[in-house]
Formats: structure tokens, C-alpha cells, sequence
């Protein structure tokens, strides 16, 4: 058998390079993750190796006929490795490539079945990483103008996607603080940002808005977490209190009564499990006269994300904050689970700058976002 390995930096791209070369005649014999050394250890990419192999036409024998006298050796039972468990791993990468190739196909076939006046469109839509039944939900719509103007365009029918997106969206309950409770719970995991975040809001809130803002704490967890609240409260002349039990909680709710507006800092936690979200709803009030944010960052993964609000799906949370979007390209994961949750967006966050780098959640903007490649 001659074999072959290919490194590439996605699994369709090894794929095409072995079609290429042995169409589909090809076996494979593993397939793994490999990182490149990288500069000085750091900054290594991710690649796929795949190694492939085919089996080589056997030649005609023309050795003399080997007569039944000859003597035939049995095998030997311990000599032989076993590869039940070897074939089992292969078979397993084998039906996960295959799996990867029949997406990859069916994509291409989907895109080719499309009126060339939408193909743009729905690439976008699958750029952005929208799911398939809003991007369905979409191109029925587009389909319907088509069938009533046959000389429809594509930039007319990107005005009509963009339309269909606003209506899904306006759906939505939108924009920050309402001022009309007092206390603003910011729930959310470790390492979204959320300190920060109640920092351009109180900062808003005080500047834009002239309201006499205070802060709790509840996250004694996290190294500097509290200094870091302390800094921002000097910043803007906010009394701080930190609290460790339900005791504490209560006594900073009735230190506060005569402000605008409490903005409350909990612990970042692994709130996928369910322990800790028991923990913080018995620690603070999460129902009566309050505003709750759940903060979520947009470098997650949309399924990561998904876990975290259901972990949430006994607090009254009726929008989203999400953070970090100059740090990533794609934002069709925010629209999908405010659809799928039915849930608004209060607001988000594309820097380190405090106050600049925060915006209300606007249905316009986020269309304009979502579809700001088509420019």
C-alpha cells in the first residue's frame, strides 16, 4: 500500500487535496489535530494531519507453479497484533470525515439550488454564522418577492433581507437601564467582562443621565475583582459595598435606598453548574424590584453560551448583554439565541474603554452590523 500525509488547516481543505490526488480510491489511516512549534512556543496554529493510502494494482505472477508439496507453516496466534481496537478508532475518524464531506457537499449543492440574486445573500447569512431555519425564514420571504417581480436585483432583494431581519428582531424588548427599578443585577461566568461592563453603565448612568449610582459586590472570588469596582467607584465619586452573605446583601439594599440607581457585581462563576446558580440566588433578591442582565461574550461558543442561559432560565431575564465584539467578525450567535430565548439586548460592548466602547441595543444597529459585509 502506498500512503501519503497531508497537512492542512481545515479538514475540507486536506480532503480536496487528497481527491486531487487519488480521487476517490483512497483509505484513511488517522487523522489528528497537530500544532505548528510557533515563535518561541507561542502563538502555534492548529492543522489537520491526515494520512491516506491506496492500495497499488497487483502485477501478474509468472513465478513456476509452487507444487502442493510444499510445505505450509501455520500462523502463529501470538505473533499477530490485534487491531480491533486500532479499527475502531479509524472507523470512528472515518464516519467523522465522511460526516464532514456530506456538510461540505450539501452546502455547495444548497448555494448552486439558490437564484444567482441571492447567493450573496445567504453566503453572508452563513458567514455571519446565522442558524439555518432564521436563514430559511429569510430566503422564504425572498422567494415570495421574487415570484411577484420577476425583475427583482440583488441589492433589492438585500434591502428585503435586511427588512425581514429588522421585523424578526423588533419582536425583541431593547435598550439599557430603565431607571424604573432601582437595583440592576449583572449576572454572567468568569471572564466576560462584567466589572467592566458595570462600569460603562454606572458611568453613563451618572454622566448622560445625572443619577446617583452606588455599587455591591458579591464576587470575592476573583484576585482584585474589588479594588478593580473600587477604582471606577472613585472614578465617579460612587459609595461601594462589598457583601458576603444574604445578611450582608440586605443591609447594602437598605444602605442604598436613597439612590438612583444600584448596580450589583457578582461573582464570575462556572455558572454551568447548577450549584453555583443556587448559590447566587440565594445570596441576592433576583425577582422583586430588579432589572436582570444576563452577560455573555461573543468569543464563546454559541453552544457554551446556550448552557449558561438555561442554567439562567429560572431568573426573570428579559435581555442580554454581550461583550467583545471587536473581538470577533461574526455576530449571527447573538441574533440566534435572542430569537431562540426571546430575549432583547440591553446592550454591548466592543472595547476596554470606559464609557466610550458601549452601545444600547438598537434593532437598526444590529441590522446594520449583521449586514455590514454586504457593503
Amino acid at each position: 500500500m502506498k500512503m501519503k500525509k497531508y497537512i492542512a488547516n481545515t479538514m475540507p481543505e486536506a480532503m480536496a487535496f487528497i481527491r486531487k490526488d487519488f480521487g476517490d480510491d483512497s483509505i484513511i489511516i488517522s487523522s489528528k489535530v497537530v500544532y505548528s512549534r510557533g515563535f518561541l512556543g507561542m502563538f502555534k496554529k492548529k492543522q489537520f494531519e491526515v494520512v491516506v493510502g491506496i492500495e497499488q494494482q497487483e502485477t501478474a505472477d509468472t513465478r513456476p507453479d509452487i507444487k502442493s508439496s510444499a510445505v505450509v507453516m501455520p500462523k502463529m496466534m501470538n505473533d499477530t497484533p490485534d487491531y480491533t481496537q486500532q479499527n475502531a478508532e479509524i472507523k470512528k475518524q472515518l464516519d467523522e470525515l465522511r460526516s464532514i464531506m456530506k456538510s461540505v457537499n450539501t452546502q455547495q449543492q444548497q448555494l448552486r439550488a439558490i437564484p444567482s440574486e441571492m447567493q450573496a445573500i445567504v453566503t453572508l447569512m452563513k458567514k455571519q454564522e446565522l442558524n439555518e431555519e432564521l436563514i430559511a425564514e429569510i430566503c422564504d420571504e425572498l422567494f415570495v418577492i421574487m415570484q411577484n417581480n420577476t425583475e427583482c436585483t440583488e441589492s433589492t432583494l438585500m434591502i428585503a433581507a435586511q427588512e425581514a431581519l429588522f421585523r424578526k428582531l423588533s419582536k425583541l424588548p431593547m435598550g439599557g437601564i430603565t431607571f424604573e427599578q432601582k437595583f440592576v443585577n449583572v449576572l454572567g461566568p468568569t471572564g466576560v467582562g462584567k466589572t467592566t461592563t458595570i462600569a460603562k453603565m454606572a458611568a453613563r448612568a451618572v454622566l448622560e443621565k445625572k443619577k446617583k449610582v452606588a455599587f455591591i459586590t458579591t464576587d470575592t472570588y476573583r484576585i482584585g475583582a474589588i479594588e478593580q469596582l473600587k477604582t471606577y467607584a472613585n472614578l465617579l465619586q460612587a459609595p461601594v459595598e462589598v457583601v458576603y452573605t444574604s445578611e450582608d446583601y440586605k443591609r447594602a439594599i437598605q444602605q442604598f435606598s436613597g439612590h438612583d440607581l444600584v448596580l450589583i457585581d457578582t461573582a464570575g462563576r462556572n455558572y454551568k453548574e447548577t450549584k453555583f446558580v443556587e448559590d447566587l440566588e440565594q445570596l441576592i433578591d433576583v425577582k422583586s424590584n430588579v432589572q436582570n442582565f444576563l452577560v455573555l461574550s461573543l468569543t464563546a461558543k454559541e453552544q457554551d453560551m446556550a448552557a449558561i442561559i438555561e442554567q439562567f432560565s429560572t431568573f426573570t431575564i428579559e435581555q442580554f448583554v454581550f461583550t467583545k465584539m471587536d473581538e470577533t467578525n461574526t455576530i449571527g450567535s447573538m441574533i440566534n439565541l435572542m430569537v431562540k430565548y426571546n430575549k432583547g439586548l440591553a446592550y454591548y460592548t466592543d472595547g476596554q474603554e470606559v464609557p466610550e466602547n458601549i452601545a444600547e441595543g438598537s434593532v437598526a444597529q444590529l441590522v446594520e452590523l449583521f449586514f455590514r459585509g454586504a457593503e
